[in-house]
């Protein structure tokens, strides 16, 4: 599923086919103001449908018959979904963690690498048995589409890529168990949530903490989709493989296997604070090598390619503000 927009430039939610045609899921409804997040909220009704639309409108095609169907190409691909909560997590990968760990450890401390990353995993293990997720709140106005351009502001010193599997909620939940958190995700999709370096910490007064609205929250930080793929699709999401290359070069190649906290835990964490919603989004968090790991930040022209296994790709060029 997805959001597309024609030539008119009025976004719809699609159904895309694996052979990239697309029906238009507003007209297939019968509700020309249907959005990606309404049909969310009526996912558990619907998902039946949308199975008999995908199945018989390849039939369809293959008959060569009139199915009101269009190639993917004729349209713009948007975020999948405005969602009206974004979760975070950080810390969720247990190697990224460790290089993170090392790479932002006190210049003074003398302790050598390999004692740095044991006293990390450590943090980790112990993290995993206390269920202590690390959970914070984004912004749906940060979010962009797959393939557009990301505006790097001038203000940001040391902007960095994250690449991350994103739960798609599909029914309001609250207070769930890990057992039934993955009954209420509809579908997953691919999030990189960038991150200017900089100011993750405040430079004031650092024993304030972290300042994630100044950090992760310019617009167009949030790189969306392409697609929601149903949970159903998904025989594992605790076995994906995420990778995020920079220029062509891979820079993060990790599974999802590698998550200290595993999708339904993430999701069970959030619920027990928040109410999730329809369309709701809860990211959970990004494997090694990020640009920190590697010296090297994003800058003017540079171009990401991020894919996550059975989710497809996006392809998104960071452009200097004010940059011709």
């Amino acid at each position: 599923m997805a959001t597309l927009s024609g030539s008119d430039g009025v976004a719809f939610p699609a159904l895309v086919t694996p052979d990239q045609q697309v029906l238009d899921l507003g007209a297939a409804l019968g509700d020309p103001a249907a959005t990606t997040r309404t049909v969310l909220e009526r996912w558990a009704e619907l998902l039946p449908l949308l199975h008999q639309l995908a199945i018989s409108g390849a039939a369809a095609d293959a008959a060569a018959t009139d199915t009101g169907r269009r190639p993917l190409a004729d349209f713009q691909v948007h975020a999948p979904v405005e969602p009206r909560q974004v979760f975070q997590s950080g810390a969720n990968y247990r190697q990224h963690v460790i290089d993170l760990h090392v790479a932002h450890r006190d210049p003074a401390d003398g302790r050598s690498v390999e004692e740095a990353r044991a006293e990390a995993a450590e943090i980790m293990d112990r993290r995993a048995v206390e269920d202590l997720p690390y959970v914070f709140i984004g912004l749906p106005s940060a979010i962009t589409g797959p393939y557009d351009d990301v505006v790097l502001p001038l203000w940001a010193e040391k902007p960095d890529w994250e690449l991350e599997l994103a739960a798609v909620i599909g029914r309001p939940a609250h207070r769930l168990t890990v057992g039934e958190a993955l009954e209420h995700v509809a579908g997953y999709t691919i999030a990189n949530d960038l991150t200017d370096r900089a100011t993750v910490f405040r430079r004031d007064m650092p024993q304030i903490g972290t300042d994630w609205l100044r950090s992760k929250n310019a617009p167009g930080f949030t790189p969306l989709g392409p697609w929601i793929v149903p949970a159903d699709s998904i025989a594992n999401p605790d076995d994906l493989r995420l990778t995020l290359k920079l220029n062509d070069r891979t820079m993060q190649d990790e599974s999802t296997e590698d998550m200290i906290f595993n999708v339904a835990r993430m999701v069970s964490y959030a619920s027990h604070t928040a109410r999730l919603l329809p369309g709701d989004l809860v990211l959970t968090g990004s494997p090694a090598g990020n640009g920190m790991h590697w010296g090297r930040l994003l800058r003017d022209g540079d171009v990401m390619d991020g894919s996550i296994t059975g989710l497809g790709a996006q392809r998104t060029r960071c452009v200097a503000e004010g940059a011709a």
